[in-house]
């Protein structure tokens, strides 16, 4: 039996998405919020596998909020739930460690199916989310300038794929965070970015695309060699594969 909690602020959608859940064997709503306060009281309370996020709350934003109760709960998972498609969000939702992305006009037997896949720990997007993601990650390696980081950048730049905090990094490659956080700022410098979501763009897209592996690396004499990870792709939306959703740690 897979446990829903709802956060919407408007009644009348949680309320559907609830008659819709209770018409299925599998699944049980165990609780609803409608404002991210009221979400980050109740849901560790009663441990769900899947919260059911509206991106816009009227006390704060609902990516955040994902965020927040991943920080708190690492085994819950999230589904965003959004009337309007915002491609710098649904990146953002992603990175934040959302399993997915839909938009409210989707079918109702497809939001129960995406309920339960992300329910399950599986990552999706529904297709206009996925066509947008593959747009911007496309345009993000058109000109890479990968082929200019040393060993111990690709490393950082592919843990900052994987959506791990400096922190985390900082565990990975054992280093100090201080030293991570000005690593990653000599990085986005490196790579023409303002944004540490620009960088892990690109780092989803050099993945799928095993760039990491094809192009010839530059080598830093100060640099020293880590162990990279895995960023292979889990599920693929219309034939494209989205790469694994990264879970906070």
């Amino acid at each position: 039996m897979i446990r829903v909690f709802l956060v919407d602020d408007h009644e009348i959608v949680r309320c559907g998405v609830a008659d819709l859940i209770d018409d299925e064997d599998d699944l049980v709503v165990v609780g609803q919020a409608s404002s991210a306060g009221e979400a980050m009281r109740r849901i560790p309370a009663v441990n769900p596998d899947i919260a059911v996020l509206d991106v816009r709350l009227p006390d704060g934003n609902g990516i955040e909020l994902c965020r927040d109760l991943r920080s708190r709960c690492p085994d819950l998972n999230c589904l965003m739930l959004t009337s309007f498609t915002d491609e710098q969000a649904m990146l953002d939702a992603i990175m934040a460690g959302a399993g997915g992305y839909v938009i409210k006009d989707i079918k109702g037997m497809d939001l129960v199916s995406a309920i339960r896949a992300v329910g399950s720990g599986r990552s999706l997007l529904d297709n206009r989310a996925a066509a947008v993601l593959k747009s911007r990650l496309q345009a993000a390696t058109e000109s890479s300038p990968v082929t200019t980081l040393n060993d111990q950048e690709r490393t950082l730049l592919e843990l900052i794929g994987q959506g791990l905090t400096n922190r985390q990094i900082a565990g990975e490659m054992f280093l100090a965070e201080k030293t991570v956080k000005n690593y990653v700022s000599r990085l986005l410098g490196k790579l023409g970015m303002e944004r540490r979501t620009q960088a892990a763009v690109l780092a989803a897209r050099l993945a799928d695309t095993h760039t990491y592996s094809e192009q010839p690396r530059s080598r830093d004499v100060n640099s020293q060699p880590v162990g990279q990870q895995d960023v292979s792709s889990s599920a693929k939306i219309g034939g494209w594969p989205i790469g694994r959703v990264p879970k906070s740690r």
